[in-house]
């Protein structure tokens, strides 16, 4: 198991070292400059200052926690403990790995669905996380980068949230990032550019704690803490619903893993062939997750890939965009220029645009870019040829499709549309 502590105000200092972007950034802001040289930009948890209320620090008596106007409970009476979560899981899924201080519990996923929808959490009430991940896009927004509640743009694109609760990182290109309790403070706390706003830990429980929904939410997920409206209990509880989206009933599951020969067309099975075999996709897109960057509770250790697919060369020395350099921001290493996490396929077809920037339209030209074995950009200021870029994943191979089968992959990519988790009523807006 991993550990994310969750000491509010020193969480999010921690967690705004990394720089203040979420959601389309992994902590470098749109046009910002990358970290020095030699940087890690990794996260420290300090112990000095204040710190949000936690489970570890706070001992409430039978006074404080007691509801006197429940009929069925004394003055003495202790509150109940959140119901025990069970997890419903796709044939074929692991168990999700859960930081041990921040067990899953269904008040905590309730809690945090309501806080992932609300709009009052940004600096002028018009913005939420679902802003930028929208359930019927499997949780991203259909723009190349996400935009902010002021306008302002990151610069990159939403992520899918299906199945972040295997993602052994978080983000496009941070390798920091561990923990979905500390990705959830970025977007909110996220000003350079604006993403939600938000000043500090005030400034969100200001927003919510008079809330008489908010007031019984949290005390139903927290009702053993004096204060049970913190920021860390905020983040955790998002955090939590987050981990509920699970995505793995495609008809390809039912294919897959259900043997229902007739889930899926003939042209999709092929396509699933041509993937493995003519494209060799799966070394960075496996398992039932479609990802590398995966991890779960029986995993022995968590690992943290990142990939140069050849997408810029923009000196003809591997350069990437300016404040876009992936893993490279953070260690400065020439190898690591323009190294980004593979994310899921899973629902791919409703997620584009596609790459870290959106910068490729529709999966054809996806399918196009890695058969050449790297974008070629003719002219302007990103122009190069990226197949010669000389950071390239080496496992990156060119391979050519015939009209045919370009429809037999794309038959086989519509496959993973799961659309009961792009329509479940349990990861829908609650506020509607």
């Amino acid at each position: 198991m991993f550990r994310c502590a969750l000491g509010g105000s020193t969480l999010l200092l921690a967690v705004l070292s990394l720089g203040a972007a979420g959601c389309g950034d992994d902590g470098g802001g749109a046009g910002a400059d990358d970290p020095e040289p030699g940087s890690t930009g990794e996260p420290t948890a300090s112990s000095d200052g204040p710190a949000a209320t936690t489970d570890a620090d706070t001992d409430t008596d039978a006074e404080d926690s007691s509801s006197g106007d429940d009929p069925g409970r004394t003055p003495t009476d202790e509150p109940p403990e959140p119901e025990e979560w069970v997890w419903d899981l796709p044939t074929g899924f692991p168990v999700p790995a859960v930081p041990e201080d921040n067990p899953m519990s269904a008040a905590k996923v309730e809690l945090g669905r309501h806080l992932f929808y609300d709009e009052r959490l940004s600096v002028n009430g018009t913005t939420s996380c679902a802003s930028c991940h929208r359930q019927e896009l499997a949780f991203t927004d259909g723009g190349a980068v996400s935009t902010g509640a002021t306008g302002d743009q990151t610069s990159r694109g939403s992520m899918s949230l299906a199945n972040v609760a295997y993602a052994s990182t978080l983000g496009w290109g941070n390798p920091t990032l561990l923990s979905l309790e500390a990705h959830a403070l970025l977007p909110l706390f996220g000003n350079d550019p604006i993403e939600m706003g938000l000043l500090d830990e005030a400034d969100i429980v200001g927003k919510i704690a008079d809330d008489p929904i908010y007031v019984d939410l949290f005390e139903d997920a927290y009702p053993n803490e004096a204060q049970p409206i913190t920021l860390a209990h905020a983040s955790g509880s998002i955090a939590s619903f987050q981990r509920t989206l699970i995505s793995g009933r495609s008809p390809f599951d039912r294919w897959f893993y259900d043997s229902d020969e007739s889930a899926i067309s003939e042209s999709a099975k092929r396509g699933y062939n041509l993937f493995h075999v003519r494209g060799e996709c799966f070394y960075c897109h496996f398992s039932f997750n479609f990802s590398d960057a995966t991890y779960f509770e029986s995993l022995p250790e968590l690992t943290t890939p990142f990939h140069n697919i050849g997408l810029y060369n923009i000196d003809g020395e591997g350069a990437y965009p300016q404040g876009n350099t992936g893993v490279h921001a953070f260690t400065g290493a020439p190898e690591d220029m323009g190294r980004f996490k593979s994310p899921t396929l899973r629902n791919i077809v409703v997620t584009g645009p596609y790459m870290h920037d959106g910068s490729i339209e529709t999966l054809p030209e996806v399918l196009e870019h890695y058969g050449a074995g790297g974008r070629t950009i003719a002219e302007g200021p990103h122009a190069g040829v990226g197949a010669d870029n000389p950071f390239k994943d080496p496992l990156m191979v060119t391979f050519e499709l015939q009209d045919h089968e370009l429809v037999d992959m794309m038959a086989w990519f519509e496959s993973l549309t799961d659309e009961e988790f792009l329509t479940n009523p349990a990861f829908s807006n609650p506020w509607e």
